[in-house]
């Protein structure tokens, strides 16, 4: 059944809206996958803050123009899906990765390329980003590199501190062995 030029507008302006929200995008081909499968692919790359979508490709090379994205005329042919990643290409890639060979979709799914900053990929550097810490492994490296100073400042507080006490016990100790001796005397 043909889709409307109503309809064809709508998906083009929605795959828009999509490319001015993401970072990236990951070009799949695809072939026999099913209903469960890519439901179980879509809630994987959720986890991610990615969104898995097959469109028509002339519809997304037409959204890929409108939003001034680099338009992959050589991925975009045959079946194909379109991984999107927002502000976490490297997870939503890695997420993508594991996934298929978790579930063994070396068949039924390959990596075609994708674009990211401006960028065509290939497969290999799609495959490369995966490997870059992901958003949230960024941001426990972050908290560790300003945890890290602070925790040296506590550590020496608590030794100089523990050294003045040290002193001052051993100075009260002192008074109270040649006081003690005073009396004796």
């Amino acid at each position: 059944m043909p889709i409307s030029r109503e309809r064809k507008e709508e998906l083009v302006d929605s795959y828009v809206e999509i490319l001015n929200e993401c970072d990236g995008f990951i070009i799949v081909k695809t072939q026999g996958l099913s209903v469960p499968q890519v439901q179980g692919l879509r809630n994987t790359l959720r986890e991610q803050n990615g969104q898995y979508i097959v469109a028509k490709n002339s519809l997304m090379r037409r959204a890929l123009q409108n939003a001034d994205w680099i338009v992959p005329e050589d991925l975009l042919v045959g079946p194909v899906a379109i991984i999107f990643g927002r502000d976490n290409m490297p997870g939503v890639s890695k997420a993508l990765l594991n996934h298929m060979e978790a579930e063994d979709f070396s068949e039924k799914m390959q990596v075609a390329g994708g674009v990211m900053t401006g960028e065509l990929l290939d497969a290999g550097q799609v495959d490369a980003i995966s490997k870059l810490p992901t958003l949230d492994e960024m941001r426990a490296q972050l908290a560790g590199l300003v945890v890290s100073p602070a925790q040296g400042i506590v550590n020496a507080l608590h030794q100089a501190t523990g050294g003045v006490v040290n002193v001052l016990q051993a100075y009260l100790d002192e008074q109270e062995e040649s006081a003690g001796l005073g009396v004796e005397a």
